[in-house]
């Protein structure tokens, strides 16, 4: 199958127009700007059209953390596509992570990869993107599973689903007070599953540091706008 070029991210005024940062005065503070995660972790589900598009817009409303999420084995659209989000996201400075798989993070420079219950140990993800690169974890619902992947040392935990979520009907649900049991391991907490602007705040006051949403933003009429939204919630009063 033939694989159209994708669009090249728009310029945003920090890079050149080939996704490397400018160098400043303050370079040194350009690794992971983002990190640890506060906000909206914006992550993608599946092939469309407009990938790159919606993930710039994404970006624009203020998601912090980006994941590409692809299940398919078209794996030469997917690299592709990976390799321009790389390139948008250090542009606009954010952390690019990729979703399972290590050797496809690491072809594209992305900064980390997002590990299932399933996917490769959390050493040897580290061992192949670096000590620096991001590793985060899913914990399902799972506390005792919590403990053992701390001890690894991940970047953050992940938490969910604890809402109904239409990309995962069949989830396990994670209880609020998993996030408030969690804050002992002393790693960044991310919430994932169904969240929605009605429900967001909720998870946050129980502890989630940052919230991951799939189709709240990218299913939204005005993908800038509702990425804005989520991310006003972590604005602190007087800021």
């Amino acid at each position: 199958m033939r694989i159209a070029a994708l669009p090249t991210p728009a310029r945003c005024g920090r890079c050149d127009g080939d996704g490397k940062l400018r160098v400043s005065p303050d370079a040194d503070a350009m690794t992971h700007p983002k990190w640890p995660p506060r906000g909206l972790y914006a992550i993608t589900d599946g092939p469309r059209d407009d990938l790159i598009e919606v993930c710039a817009l994404a970006l624009e409303g203020g998601a912090t953390m980006l994941q590409y999420r692809d299940k398919t084995a078209e794996h030469a659209r997917r690299h592709l596509e990976a390799t321009a989000l790389a390139q948008l996201c250090r542009c606009r400075g954010v952390p690019l992570i990729v979703n399972d798989d290590i050797e496809l993070a690491a072809a594209v420079g992305a900064d980390g990869v997002h590990l299932g219950e399933y996917d490769e140990a959390i050493g040897a993800a580290r061992a192949r993107l670096g000590t620096d690169a991001i590793i985060g974890v899913s914990c399902y619902d799972s506390i005792e599973r919590a403990r053992a992947l701390a001890a690894n040392r991940p970047d953050y935990l992940a938490f969910g689903a604890f809402f109904a979520s239409p990309t995962k009907p069949l989830a396990r649900r994670a209880a609020l007070h998993t996030l408030h049991d969690a804050r002992a391991f002393g790693l960044p907490l991310v919430a994932i599953g169904g969240i929605t602007l009605d429900s967001a705040r909720s998870v946050i006051d129980a502890g989630a540091d940052a919230i991951a949403v799939i189709s709240a933003v990218f299913g939204a009429r005005d993908v800038r706008a509702a990425a804005a939204q989520f991310a006003r919630l972590f604005e602190r009063p007087g800021s």
